[in-house]
């Protein structure tokens, strides 16, 4: 065990994408807006009250740039203009606009704790789609919208605006029935806490308390920029994108452009950098020394890699250095398993509980460390605000038992990165830097994936068509496609309700380089690259199936060769209110499809005041819509252009008593032998969508061929 104190170093990164239109100025998401108020003013604020408590705030650029814009500028993006208008003038389009999106927060967390918003989600309905939406909208009162509208912009506030701001403690308090001048106060309080955020990091960075780091401008993956083949040496059988994307230049000034804005807000440069995603190489380490950035931070995964080798404790808790053309950059490294603690797991653990649990692993590894009379550093860097939504009072109780804790542990001691690399220099020189990101060591998230692939050779060939342009905006529209958080909802790792935003909005981006040089933008820019997300089933059907309709589970066999999805286990961190299905089955013969639908509580007189569906998407759009209006009735309808549900025809394969079970042939859907049926469920109640299974997504099957059992059997 060493004998001197352990440091920790607490990185926070600040981040969001950039949301703003270059060519309309047009403010597409609110995220920077709603994650000010909430998470970046007050995780510094939150300092006050812990002086002895140091940490490093890593501020990306282009989050500032957006802040900045609000403050001085008047930026409003179409949540907040469409927040500002009276209900009574609000278009259908708006209305329907607010209803899908003003509760896109955290259910259980930010809208079930406050009656009123609860009360308005369920008449809004739980999973709906736009034509429920639409008719939900012409039934919702100029109060209602009203009360959603103060509430969706209320919920964001953190925990000391809720407790000291007597506007916000007000209309907490008030919780319905808002009027036109709450709302009012409520936005203008928005713009007063943004407007803090700049000065209160400055104020802390000159008392000594925080460091103050940056990121490339508009944070992209400076190893891909520099190169997109060097995701091979982390992944060598990853299929690249057609065009090879080379351009180191565009790292140096996404790099050399955030050092200079630093300047410009902080007064002198950065001495630190959190490379996004934690990426690095050799190429991108050189052009950072170059920069002038002093040291940067990256994974431990990166480190072992780096050195081929399994990695004791004091090599894991040491600095390092590379020296690149007389530049020396000076390297830390993130303990993974700390990081991912706080940002992912002790959201559901009681306060005292997770920091007994957090320092507990830090005397772990200061009783590992040798007593040789070095000091060694604990890195711990994580995103500084998604992680707080989960977490039952925005994170508070946790936050203040964490810093008040570790200022006052002994043999602990928090430290900002700059001062301990002074103090301490690194004697160990690295030779390589292995390439990869913080997540599983290597750049998968972000290149390798068919639509990521096909956002780089767009990007590729709009910086193409940019060469020897002097269009200072086309470029900066340009860098900005460059960030990771495009790539990073491309591909099958990651999807989000706003999957269709982030799609055209970097598609427009894109657009946007060609219109600001007078071109016209290629057509293949109108599609998206984002395709309906195609969800693993818990189980994947395994033969044909042709079971009873009767409503009963007849015999255990019937559905056992069936796929099975669980949607207990499919509902998520968000959606945790109670479900009306439980799971559903879904299985064929050689010439229907079968659907078995298993209501949580069984099927009870209650659920028939519900309606239930199978909706397909490809090769057609069909509804197969289960009523028990009129008895229990099976119709199926097709979506016609400009008519909308058309019926064709009622069936009769219906069973509706102890379970739901229903069989629709093929032939109806226009589904052929060997093609792809791409499907969901819906549950509805007076005509509301209150669920959609799988959310977000559809089920793929293939209708079987002729020679399906065989093929089966060779398996």
């Amino acid at each position: 065990m060493t004998n001197q104190p352990l440091y920790l170093a607490m990185v926070w990164h600040m981040h969001q994408p950039y949301y703003k239109d270059l060519v309309t100025s047009e403010y597409i998401l609110p995220w920077v807006r709603l994650h000010g108020i909430k998470d970046y003013y007050e995780m510094a604020a939150l300092l006050d009250d812990y002086p002895n408590f140091k940490a490093t705030y890593n501020l990306v650029p282009s989050l500032l740039l957006q802040i900045e814009d609000y403050v001085h500028h008047g930026a409003k993006d179409r949540a907040l203009l469409l927040s500002e208008k009276a209900p009574a003038d609000l278009t259908d389009e708006e209305k329907l606009y607010i209803l899908k999106n003003f509760f896109m927060v955290n259910w259980e967390v930010m809208i079930k704790p406050f009656p009123r918003y609860q009360d308005l989600l369920l008449k809004r309905g739980r999973f709906s789609s736009p034509a429920e939406l639409a008719r939900v909208s012409q039934r919702m009162t100029n109060q209602e919208m009203l009360d959603l509208q103060v509430w969706f912009n209320l919920t964001w506030f953190g925990f000391i605006s809720r407790k000291n701001d007597p506007v916000i403690k007000e209309l907490f308090a008030k919780g319905r029935n808002f009027t036109a001048d709450d709302k009012r106060a409520l936005l203008a309080k928005q713009i007063e806490v943004l407007s803090r955020i700049i000065p209160k990091h400055r104020e802390l960075a000159e008392r000594g308390q925080i460091e103050i780091t940056t990121t490339p401008f508009y944070h992209p993956i400076l190893p891909l920029l520099c190169d997109t083949h060097v995701a091979k040496e982390s992944l060598p059988h990853i299929k690249l994108p057609a065009i090879r994307f080379r351009h180191p230049e565009d790292a140096e000034q996404q790099i050399r452009s955030a050092v200079e804005y630093f300047k410009e807000k902080f007064g002198e440069p950065p001495a630190g950098m959190w490379p996004s995603e934690g990426s690095v190489s050799d190429e991108m380490a050189r052009i950072t020394s170059q920069a002038g950035i002093k040291w940067m931070a990256t994974d431990e995964s990166v480190l072992g890699s780096s050195l081929s080798r399994m990695l004791s404790p004091a090599e894991r808790c040491q600095p390092y250095f590379t020296d690149w053309e007389g530049k020396r950059l000076e390297l830390i490294f993130r303990n993974h398993f700390l990081s991912d603690q706080i940002g992912f797991v002790y959201q559901r653990w009681r306060a005292k509980d997770s920091v007994d649990d957090f320092i507990k692993h830090l005397y772990d590894i200061r009783n590992a460390l040798p007593d040789d009379g070095k000091r060694y550093l604990v890195s711990v860097i994580l995103d500084g605000e998604n992680a707080w939504e989960y977490y039952r009072d925005g994170g508070e109780n946790f936050l203040r038992e964490f810093h008040n804790r570790l200022q006052n542990t002994p043999h602990i001691a928090t430290c900002r990165v700059k001062d301990f690399l002074a103090e301490n220099p690194p004697n160990y020189h690295l030779p390589k830097l292995f390439p990869a990101s913080w997540i599983n060591n290597n750049f998968r998230i972000w290149i390798g994936h068919e639509e990521d692939n096909v956002s780089w050779d767009y990007l590729a060939r709009a910086r193409a068509a940019l060469e020897g342009s002097t269009n200072q905006t086309a470029w900066q529209e340009l860098h900005v496609a460059e960030g990771s958080d495009w790539n990073w909802w491309y591909g099958d790792d990651h999807s989000s309700e706003n999957d269709e935003a982030f799609d055209a909005l970097y598609r427009k981006h894109l657009k946007n380089v060609y219109h600001l040089l007078g071109k016209e933008p290629p057509k293949y820019l109108d599609r998206p690259i984002k395709r309906l997300k195609a969800f693993k089933p818990t189980r994947e059907p395994v033969y044909l199936i042709e079971p009873e309709i009767d409503g009963l589970v007849t015999n255990y066999y019937e559905w056992l060769s069936a796929g099975y999805f669980d949607i207990e286990k499919a509902k998520g961190a968000m959606h945790q209110l109670e479900t009306v299905l439980h799971s559903f089955y879904y299985g064929f013969s050689r010439t229907a499809l079968y659907i078995r639908l298993d209501c949580a509580i069984g099927f009870t007189e209650n659920c028939r005041s519900l309606t239930f569906a199978l909706l397909t998407y490809a090769p057609g759009e069909f509804k197969a819509e289960i009523s028990f209006v009129d008895g229990a009735t099976l119709t199926l309808y097709k979506m016609e252009e400009g008519q909308g549900w058309v019926k064709i025809k009622d069936l009769s394969t219906l069973g509706a008593r102890k379970i739901i079970e229903f069989a629709v042939p093929f032939e109806d859907l226009s589904v052929k032998p060997g093609e792809e049926l791409q499907f969901s469920i819906t549950v509805s109640h007076s005509g509301n969508e209150l669920e959609r299974w799988p959310r977000g997504g559809v089920i793929c099957l293939k209708a079987p061929t002729v020679s399906y059992e065989a093929d089966q059997w060779s398996l």
